[in-house]
């Protein structure tokens, strides 16, 4: 079962943090191109990375950004508002970590939360935050009675 959903069941406050780490595919950039339709030359000619001062293709940001999702959604966060602000290229191959930090929730369930994205260096790629409503009251019951199914909508359960 993944302890990152046992969390938001019961219960999230400031200071809880969550780390999620993903290495992204030549592949997987290129089917996210194809999802969203992006074909800037950055991500597939490498005369072109090359001539933007890049050392080799690189993931689209938003295929980077996204993993808060994976821990938005192991949370039940339904977002209002994200923001990400992308400080270095991530290339093909490089392992990512996205660490969110919960700083705030107040009774109803409305939260906010940083997001730091580092590579295998230690160096930070992506910086970001979200906002919106985690699970409270009777749907954190709701979580515990999905959990007791064994959390049977969840394809990541040791997430």
């Amino acid at each position: 079962m993944s302890p990152i959903r046992q969390k938001a069941a019961h219960g999230l406050q400031a200071g809880d943090v969550f780390s999620v780490t993903r290495t992204f595919s030549r592949e997987e950039t290129e089917a996210f191109g194809e999802l969203t339709r992006d074909y800037n030359p950055v991500h597939y000619d490498p005369e072109w990375a090359s001539a933007k001062g890049l050392s080799g293709l690189i993931l689209h940001g938003l295929l980077t950004a996204g993993m808060v999702c994976q821990v938005g959604g192991q949370l039940a966060w339904l977002a209002t508002e994200m923001s990400f602000a992308f400080k270095k290229a991530v290339y093909f191959g490089d392992t990512i970590t996205c660490t969110v930090t919960i700083t705030s929730v107040d009774q109803r369930g409305w939260a906010q939360a940083e997001a730091v994205y580092t590579n295998q260096n230690g160096e930070v790629v992506v910086t970001g935050g979200m906002a919106g409503q985690v699970p409270a009251g009777a749907d954190q019951e709701l979580i515990r009675r999905r959990l007791e199914q064994g959390d049977p909508y969840n394809r990541l359960p040791n997430s």
